[in-house]
């Protein structure tokens, strides 16, 4: 996997979860290995939108790659608090079901990554 440059290290102290980590760059991955990594951003307009998902302005691999990928890189980075639940996957398999089976292991990583928030919300990471 080639990282981003905005790709999260985890801290000695483990302040950043690793797998939640590993997960955000795993979902990049796949997106790129797709082929529905954009090499544009939205205009600011677009990425304002007040709705989940930005359903009114962005197609949902556009709302992954420059809302919810730079928004959970810069929790971790900053050592914010991670969101307590997590339920993006319905979205992404409504949305990429188009694509067919190549987005299988993208919605894996979208799977886990709903799966491990949910459990650090429980407390019980």
């Amino acid at each position: 996997m080639t990282p981003s440059r905005s790709t999260v290290r985890v801290t000695p102290r483990g302040e950043i979860p690793t797998e939640i980590a590993g997960l955000v760059d795993r979902i990049e991955f796949e997106m790129r290995a797709v082929g529905i990594w954009g090499q544009v951003a939205p205009d600011t307009e677009q990425l304002g939108s007040a709705l989940p998902f930005c359903v009114d302005t962005l197609r949902f691999e556009q709302w992954l790659q420059w809302v919810f990928l730079p928004r959970m890189r810069g929790l971790m980075r900053n050592h914010q608090p991670l969101p307590t639940t997590s339920a993006i996957a319905p979205m992404a398999q409504e949305c990429l079901a188009h694509l067919g089976p190549r987005t299988t292991s993208l919605l894996i990583m979208i799977e886990r990554f709903d799966l491990r928030i949910r459990i650090r919300g429980l407390g019980l990471h």
